[in-house]
């Protein structure tokens, strides 16, 4: 059995077993995610072509220009890349698109107006170009190099640049096809660096120990929401040590400005508070300031930045809500919308900077996919998100007869049409989606990796717990239930969370428990929509709850915690 194998209490074994992790040696390579165990970055296909035309960039004196998307996976990798070549001591320079003027990737702006006056002799993007033809045809013709690194779905038809790193490439052996984009520019990174120590580069200067840059490998790694397993969980989990221990002056203001308590710093607090300040920038005004963030070592202009950013968030939750809040009245007035299996919003005047998160949250509320389309000048610019069961990249590339341009995954994609194209690829996207998916695909469900008793919560098991972690896409955190149940007590707590104190009902199971059940909307409305019973403040027993089991840590004090996802009163 794997749990005599490691040592470990059944329920750990069965949650390894869940995800696919059935041996002990594979178990341990999961528990123990080491950097060692990082296969070579020159696997992916065109690295070494990369690697000699950075080099002789630097040799030669060239000017290298490194251009990153605006969120933050790319902001990450430009931050990641510029350091390292300036380490190197190339004459090197960064480029973020304005969203709203520029767009996504590598513009024709970016080639004519900043890297051909500029004498640029070598382009590498991060995080973007796969699709940039059009731009990578210019710098080609004005004699620029381009070298790009993606983790987007792959055209038809690749742009003719020098070298492609991409692992989605049909040709490209490495098996990398899960790096986010800050993970492919990383790729880069230690091949460079491989490529250096086997010249005897090092012998002259401090070899750089990479460990230090995985704390930007994380954010964007978990930021982008690419699945956690193999090299991508080795990388968080070396740069949450990074973040926890050696934290740069941006990310700790960061923290402070959007009060952060004082514990170590993990999936959540990237995915909740750091990233949505980090990518507001991009999404009302240019992404640059969030890089400059990242990369300052001064204390006061970092929580000068940081002010800005969480201000600038503040606003972008506004602006969502207001979008949010349109979107809700128009289908309580056009029910019918509902009945769809996928969701197609337009509006004028809606801020295309924000409709990718007013997606997200749609599929979350609805369990649909969803394209929302701003409208400005007769061009609409979109988002469409997926839930799992539909690949909404494919359902748009079935629709590209309508749409000026798109790229994206399979969960997340942007999009260009002329306004007038709207009607008709939001009849053929529905087809579509009703084509390859059956209504069972999106049903809300909660996957339960065990049912346990509350005699087996116990310290060691949340320790044993805590060990599978990081979390997110690709290792979910574990969830379990229990069942018959007494609630000992219940009280609201901020606008929306019940907190309990709850007991097996069970007479030899005495021990009590806290828990929380955050964004309920009342102690007598668990997330289902039942009623739990108006006559009492709260539910005196739960048939089964569905719940994680977490350390509750507060300064220097930890406590059990159960966070509740569903609930059945009774």
């Amino acid at each position: 059995m794997l749990a005599e194998s490691l040592g470990c209490r059944p329920a750990v074994a069965t949650v390894l077993t869940n995800r696919g992790i059935c041996s002990p040696d594979r178990a341990t390579a999961f528990l123990k995610p080491s950097l060692a165990r990082v296969r070579s970055p020159f696997l992916m296909k065109d690295t070494d072509r990369a690697v000699e035309r950075i080099l002789l960039a630097i040799l030669r004196r060239e000017k290298v220009l490194v251009c990153g998307d605006y969120d933050v996976d790319g902001i990450t990798a430009t931050a990641l890349l510029f350091e390292f070549l300036s380490y190197l001591d190339a004459d090197v320079r960064f480029y973020i698109p304005n969203r709203l003027t520029e767009g996504y990737g590598l513009s024709l702006d970016c080639v004519e107006k900043c890297a051909i006056p500029d004498n640029i002799g070598l382009i590498i993007t991060v995080d973007c170009g796969i699709s940039s033809h059009e731009a990578v045809s210019a710098a080609r013709r004005a004699g620029i190099d381009v070298i790009i690194t993606d983790h987007h779905e792959i055209p038809s038809q690749m742009p003719d640049a020098l070298a492609v790193l991409n692992p989605k490439r049909p040709d490209c052996p490495s098996g990398f096809s899960w790096l986010a984009g800050v993970g492919v520019a990383f790729n880069l990174v230690l091949a460079l660096r491989k490529r250096l120590r086997d010249e005897g580069f090092w012998n002259s200067r401090l070899e750089p120990n990479l460990k230090a840059a995985c704390d930007l490998v994380a954010l964007g790694t978990v930021a982008d929401m690419v699945p956690l397993v193999e090299e991508n969980r080795i990388y968080v989990k070396a740069g949450l040590e990074v973040l926890s221990s050696d934290v740069r002056p941006g990310v700790k203001a960061l923290l402070d400005v959007s009060n952060m308590p004082d514990r170590p710093l993990d999936t959540r607090e990237i995915a909740f508070r750091i990233a949505p300040r980090l990518n507001a920038a991009g999404r009302l005004r240019n992404g640059s300031i969030a890089l400059k963030l990242l990369m300052t070592s001064d204390t006061k202009i970092a929580h000068a930045i940081a002010e800005e950013l969480n201000q600038e968030n503040t606003r972008r939750q506004e602006i969502e809500n207001l979008i949010l809040s349109d979107i809700t009245q128009h289908l309580e007035d056009n029910p019918r919308l509902l009945k769809q299996r996928a969701l197609v919003l337009d509006r004028p005047g809606w801020h295309e900077g924000v409709v990718g998160i007013v997606a997200s949250r749609l599929v979350n509320r609805y369990c649909r996919p969803v394209v929302v389309i701003a409208v400005a000048d007769g061009i609409g610019k979109g988002s469409a998100r997926s839930p799992d069961g539909f690949d909404v990249y494919e359902g748009l590339k079935s629709c590209s007869q309508y749409l000026e341009k798109f790229g994206g995954h399979k969960a997340a994609a942007g999009l260009t049409l002329r306004a007038e194209n709207i009607p008709a690829f939001s009849k053929k996207f529905e087809r579509i989606v009703c084509e390859k998916t059956i209504p069972e695909d999106f049903v809300p469900k909660l996957v339960i990796d065990s049912e346990i008793s509350v005699s087996d919560i116990c310290t060691e098991l949340v320790d044993e717990l805590e060990a599978l972690a990081p979390f997110g896409t690709g290792n979910p955190e574990p969830l379990f239930m229990l069942s018959d149940i007494d609630v000992l007590s219940a009280r609201m707590v901020g606008a929306h969370h019940l907190q309990m104190r709850l007991r097996s009902s069970k007479k030899h199971q005495t021990k009590p428990l806290d828990a929380i059940f955050f964004n309920t909307p009342s102690p007598l409305m668990p997330r289902s929509g039942r009623q739990m019973g108006a006559a009492e403040p709260h539910p005196k027993h739960l048939n089964q709850i569905a719940c994680h089991i977490r350390w509750n840590r507060w300064k220097d004090r930890k406590r059990i915690q159960l966070v509740i996802r569903d609930l059945e009163p009774g």
